[in-house]
């Protein structure tokens, strides 16, 4: 397939960049899709006239975020479009779904536990208490994308494995008949430990997303406390911003 690329050389923005943006859209809108060759430098710079090192630029770019792969003996290869979560009460998974990326889980932990100070706080119930917790590791085009932990109230529903692994945690309740109706979430950024390294593929240290999240339903009730890690080469929130009048 021939992309439709060009470049405006009257405008103030650098050539590199709008050659990344257009193979970036390219990416996002589906049209380069994961596992597709973006094709040799050389012939690339020819067909839009610019300089080997601008077109270099461009792709190193998209490197950089996580987009394009350089594989010895195959070329610059698309790996797969950034996810982009909307700030809104959804799962990942359906997220997931929704962008075509293929989700897949591997259940890691499915226990019960004793609440801590901070989970039982979470969820509004006594210290010491038991909890369900259920790690999962979430993973796109076979691609590890997030680790995943949660704890949820007891009796509240069946955490069957094969489910987990079919399915989101959030369709499960919505299917054992709980309204989810509203969260409380903090998302922050720090360095991977070396555990957390190791399950997403990322060097020890490398920056990762957080995000804790306290999910009620319709009557109040606690039903979820999240702690969540992702890689943010392949993910991240939007969020909208309204002026207060």
């Amino acid at each position: 397939m021939t992309l439709e690329l060009s470049v405006d050389r009257s405008s103030p923005v650098p050539l590199y960049f709008q050659l990344s943006q257009q193979l970036e859209a390219a990416i996002e809108h589906g049209t380069l899709t994961p596992g597709s060759l973006l094709g040799n430098e050389i012939e690339l710079a020819a067909r839009l006239g610019l300089s080997r090192p601008t077109v270099r630029q461009a792709i190193q770019s998209l490197v950089d975020k996580g987009l394009l792969v350089r594989r010895r003996g195959v070329g610059t290869q698309v790996v797969h479009s950034q996810v982009k979560r909307p700030l809104e009460l959804s799962s990942l998974y359906d997220d997931l779904e929704a962008a075509g990326q293929r989700p897949a889980t591997r259940v890691l932990v499915n226990t019960v536990v004793s609440a801590t100070a901070e989970i039982a706080a979470a969820l509004g119930v006594a210290e010491g208490s038991d909890v369900h917790q259920v790690e999962r590791l979430r993973l796109a085009h076979g691609e590890p994308m997030a680790y995943l932990c949660n704890y949820i109230p007891p009796a509240l529903l069946d955490l069957d494995t094969a489910q987990l692994e079919a399915t989101g945690l959030y369709r499960m309740m919505r299917a054992a008949g709980i309204t989810l109706h509203s969260a409380r979430q903090s998302i922050g950024a720090r360095a991977a430990t070396a555990a957390e390294a190791e399950r997403l593929a990322e060097e020890a240290g490398a920056p990762l997303l957080t995000m804790q999240r306290v999910t009620f339903d319709d009557t109040g009730r606690a039903v979820e406390y999240g702690t969540h890690t992702y890689r943010p080469t392949r993910y991240s929130f939007e969020f909208q911003l309204l002026v207060r009048p």
